[in-house]
């Protein structure tokens, strides 16, 4: 069986690709399949694993042997479904695997700007706690979340994990449903607009969908506590970054903090780029879910795809 590895830079160079070397015969690329390179790379080939590679019908059409698509990644939007389907070629995701490094990210984020970590670190390293008399330096103050009020778009495995620990910070969880599915019971369920009264933090744990884009826009911001902190760990449309740059810039609410963007990478004149303030955003680059270990969990999970559809079996599949 000839498979394909695209989009290894995507998913970094300092993993081991060589676990899959007994499935077949397999080709690797650090960059994206495209439609100028499908024909020659995906010739004779029965599985292809992405991450950000954009499937489309030319691409599928110059590949008439391919069978199966993995993804390095829960989500599978750039796989093109109706696609896929129409040219008979199943999509396989993986699923849970990022939840704890998310989770962490979030917290790094928020507490960043909880506790004006930037502030307080170049206070130090310019000299200026050497040079002062006094013990400690405050002038920035900053609060607990204990006893703050959490709320969290989104109660899936990222959430729920995300409200566990704040609920071992002390907060008090709530949460809004994007899908309007949700089962969970552990955690008061609240509509969006309770949710942006009540919240002293908002974190977003969403999928991309038409009832979550651009969810936190236009007045959004109006409905949300002057002092609310929001953290974006899910997709970047779900935030639209001109009016967040304008709330921010209006002090609307207090800060954000964002690991995705729209687009990625960030668009040159990104609206946030006109905050400089790192008290008030901090951006990461697309990188909460790539800790070592789920990086590793990833590629591992992309295997057992692949072994499971050798032996006839679905697994992780989002197309059955």
């Amino acid at each position: 069986m000839k498979i394909v590895v695209a989009d290894k830079d995507s998913v970094g160079n300092d993993m081991d690709y060589n676990i899959y070397d007994d499935l077949g015969e397999v080709t690797y690329y650090d960059d994206k399949i495209t439609e100028d390179n499908a024909r020659e790379r995906l010739a004779g080939a029965e599985v292809l694993m992405i991450n950000k590679s954009a499937i489309t019908d030319k691409i599928l059409d110059d590949a008439p042997d391919l069978k199966l698509i993995c993804e390095f990644a829960t989500g599978f939007d750039n796989a093109n479904i109706p696609a896929c389907n129409r040219h008979g070629v199943k999509v396989a995701n993986v699923v849970n695997y990022s939840t704890a490094s998310v989770a962490q990210h979030t917290f790094a984020l928020l507490f960043y700007l909880m506790e004006n970590m930037r502030h307080y670190d170049e206070f130090v390293k310019d000299g200026s706690y050497a040079n002062q008399s006094h013990f400690c330096c405050l002038d920035i103050p900053f609060h607990e979340l204990d006893g703050m009020t959490y709320g969290i778009v989104g109660m899936g495995n990222i959430g729920r994990k995300v409200a566990q620990i704040a609920t071992a910070f002390g907060a008090k969880v709530i949460f809004y449903s994007a899908s309007g599915n949700s089962t969970c019971t552990d955690y008061e369920r609240v509509e969006f607009d309770e949710l942006l009264r009540r919240s002293d933090v908002i974190s977003i744990h969403c999928p991309l969908s038409d009832r979550t884009r651009n969810l936190f826009s236009g007045d959004v911001f109006d409905k949300m506590k002057e002092t609310a902190i929001l953290i974006n760990v899910a997709r970047g449309a779900v935030v639209s970054e001109q009016d967040l740059a304008e709330a921010l810039l209006n002090n609307k609410i207090k800060a954000a903090g964002l690991d995705v963007l729209n687009p990625e990478p960030m668009a040159k004149d990104s609206p946030l780029l006109q905050i400089q303030d790192s008290g008030k955003l901090i951006v990461t680059p697309h990188l909460a879910w790539a800790s070592t270990e789920a990086r590793r969990r990833c590629l591992e999970e992309v295997k057992k795809n692949v072994e499971a559809y050798m032996r006839g079996e679905i697994r992780n599949i989002v197309n059955p």
